[in-house]
């Protein structure tokens, strides 16, 4: 608890007009510019700190000035859209993508299907949320790496003058550096560099339990991995996290592609020319991608429920006090006050007519709609809260939502596939269960991150939970317009609209894959299962987070080792400390300002790019309207990789050097 944080029982403006209003704008910007982003490269850029940092300006303003609780309120209500936005692009357009017998669920987007899509799944995530806000930002004592770093950059706004030095000058840095990496910057050097080794040709001479021989076989293969991400967002989340939990994920990342992916392209030496010759390293990622994934999402699930398990006291706790009438125990204080859960219970029933009917349009059949209400309810309440744990671990920027997603499409097809809901409409349900749960699960988890901020910085719960409603509710019928302007406006250039090279919409395309597989009788359940043993294997062995590991094996390999660059840096920096006899708390302190400052100055530059290619037509990149180039020739060679240690070393010397100097120069 800071100086500036208002005591529990105090009464300032906190829910008010302007601080809604502006949140809502904020929510409507963020939802734009994370469309774009999603379509064409399937992933996110977190707005929690550049709702921050907008919301900090704005009431800086002579005439918008408020309470600290008031910025709280406008930036909780702004990260809405990017959750919104990364559920809706993840999910929507596997409805235009999904072929089922020469025929699609839609030819265009529905806008009231998507829009009541996004208020269900949107509002039901904040309720889930709601039930277990104790339990995940209190109990459960969870770093929460984005959260303390929001929390410390709205602080070090508030007057601290070393603070707030140490967080906007690494969020400066960490700025120019998106600058010089974005694809949409000016590009002087390359964030990741692709690493293929090709493994000496090994013969094996196989033979039965007589030592007959059987057959020689040749093999071979290849180690295909990235250099770790030169971002400051994610090394700056992993100095946060700390060593233990960067090294954990990182486990994941290191078997995946240098155990997993290595023994497949060695145990069958002709996938290769099975795949028609393409290049190794296309078909290193499609074996990533198509068969490393799968045994991640089984691992997810076994972890999911250990997960769940473990959190069985709280949870029980808090449905408990869903009906605990609380005389006994007289009002909470403000900051532990919440959404009445009885109320919270009951907007539950209430969304699930809607939805029932929602999936009765698609099915036809109403047990059918019954019973995918029911999975989805159950589903997007516990994927919600492991998805509100993950974040609590690798913060919002890292949370696996589309493999906890694809959790619920398996389980929700093979229901389907059980009451005999087939083609087109079993596709429709599922992918209609899909969706809401992604929805949930995004929301849950941006509200959760939002929480843990205003637990931090003394805001009241339950006016954050009713400024998420109320953006919610907004964004859902606003977040539809930019999907269908980027869908028609390719449309009108030649392309084929969502599905096109430029909007290629990953993640829906794997739901929509996925769906159309299950439901024909085309999934690859061994990979499942083999991920389910290996993630039980791992429990065995009292692995730490089995959950974390699957996470690791399912994110790329760069950006699973910029997080352990990060814990490594932590760790190197309390070892120095503890040798020079430096103060730990400040080093501590100081340390994460920094690592805040980068990770805000990354996401917020880029929205911001996203932002200028989504409002300016004829506006690519910095580079091409500088040098009228869409790439400088020499930053594909050797020189853009050395480039790239320039940046890499700013960040050492910012969370290394200078959190060392400020602790030696403490009295």
């Amino acid at each position: 608890m800071t100086d500036e944080q208002p005591p529990s029982e105090a009464h300032v403006p906190e829910l008010t007009v302007k601080a809604v209003a502006l949140g809502v704008v904020l929510a409507a910007m963020m939802a734009a510019a994370n469309a774009y982003l999603a379509l064409k490269a399937g992933q996110t850029v977190s707005a929690t700190f550049p709702a921050a940092i907008l919301s900090l300006a704005a009431f800086r303003l002579p005439f918008f000035r408020g309470t600290v609780l008031e910025q709280n309120i406008a930036r909780s209500a702004g990260t809405v859209g990017e959750a919104l936005a990364a559920g809706a692009i993840f999910t929507i357009p596997a409805f235009l993508l999904v072929p089922v017998d020469g025929h699609r669920l839609w030819t265009t987007f529905d806008y009231w299907q998507t829009g009541l899509i996004l208020l269900i799944g949107g509002v039901l995530g904040v309720l889930f949320i709601t039930l277990l806000r104790r339990t995940l930002t209190v109990d459960a004592d969870l770093p929460y790496p984005e959260s303390r770093a929001c929390a410390a950059i709205v602080e070090a706004g508030q007057g601290g003058a070393s603070g707030a030095r140490a967080v906007f000058g690494a969020m400066g840095v960490g700025m120019l550096i998106q600058v010089f990496k974005d694809s949409a910057g000016l590009r002087l050097f390359r964030e990741s560099i692709e690493v293929f080794r090709a493994l000496p040709a090994s013969v094996i001479r196989h033979f039965d339990s007589s030592r007959m021989p059987l057959g020689t076989v040749r093999h071979g293969g290849a180690i295909a991995f990235s250099t770790p991400s030169i971002s400051p967002a994610l090394i700056g989340v992993g100095y946060i996290i700390g060593f233990e939990l960067a090294a954990i994920n990182f486990a994941g990342g290191v078997l995946a592609w240098l155990v997993f992916i290595p023994l497949t392209f060695f145990v069958h030496p002709g996938l290769v020319a099975q795949l028609g010759g393409a290049p190794p390293g296309e078909v290193i990622f499609s074996v990533w991608y198509n068969v490393v994934r799968p045994i991640a999402v089984g691992a997810m699930l076994v972890g999911a429920a250990k997960t769940m398990w473990s959190m069985r006291g709280s949870i029980a706790s808090a449905f408990r006090g869903a009906f605990h009438k609380g005389s006994a125990l007289g009002r909470p204080v403000r900051t532990e006050q919440d959404l009445d859960a009885r109320w919270v219970l009951a907007g539950i029933g209430v969304l699930s007519v809607p939805m029932t009917y929602l999936y009765w349009r698609f099915t036809g059949s109403l047990v059918a709609a019954l019973v995918a209400a029911l999975v989805m309810l159950v589903l997007g309440f516990l994927l919600s809260a492991v998805g509100g744990y993950l974040v609590g671990l690798v913060g919002g920027s890292n949370q696996p939502v589309s493999g906890l997603t694809l959790s619920a499409l398996i389980l929700a097809a093979l229901l389907m596939v059980a009451f005999r809901v087939t083609g087109l409409a079993g596709v429709g349900a599922v992918l209609g269960v899909a969706a809401v749960v992604c929805c949930a699960i995004c929301v849950s988890g941006s509200l959760i991150q939002d929480l843990k901020v205003g637990h931090l910085l003394g805001g009241t719960p339950r006016k954050m939970e009713w400024a998420e409603i109320i953006a919610t509710v907004t964004t859902s019928f606003v977040l539809v317009f930019p999907m269908l302007w980027l869908h028609n406006a390719n449309i009108k250039q030649g392309g084929i609209g969502i599905g096109d090279r430029a909007l290629s919409a990953p993640q829906a395309g794997l739901m929509a894959q996925l769906a159309q597989g299950i439901v024909g009788g085309e999934m690859p359940w061994g990979l499942i299962l083999f991920g389910m043993c290996f993630a039980v294997a791992m429990i065995l062995l009292r692995a730490p987070s089995v959950t974390l590991i699957a996470v690791g094996m399912y994110l790329p390999f760069e950006t699973t080792g910029a997080i352990f660059v990060g814990g490594c840096l932590k760790a190197a920096v309390e070892h120095l400390g503890r040798r020079w006899r430096r103060d730990p708390q400040e080093l501590e302190s100081y340390g994460a300002l920094v690592a805040s400052g980068l990770i805000a100055g990354e996401s917020l530059t880029g929205v911001l790019f996203a932002g200028l290619v989504l409002a300016w037509n004829r506006f690519s990149s910095v580079t091409k309207l500088v040098f009228g180039v869409d790439q400088l020739a020499w930053v594909a060679g050797p020189a853009g990789a050395w480039t790239s240690l320039l940046a890499l070393g700013a960040i050492v010397w910012l969370l290394v050097a200078l959190p060392l100097r400020r602790a030696r120069a403490a009295p």
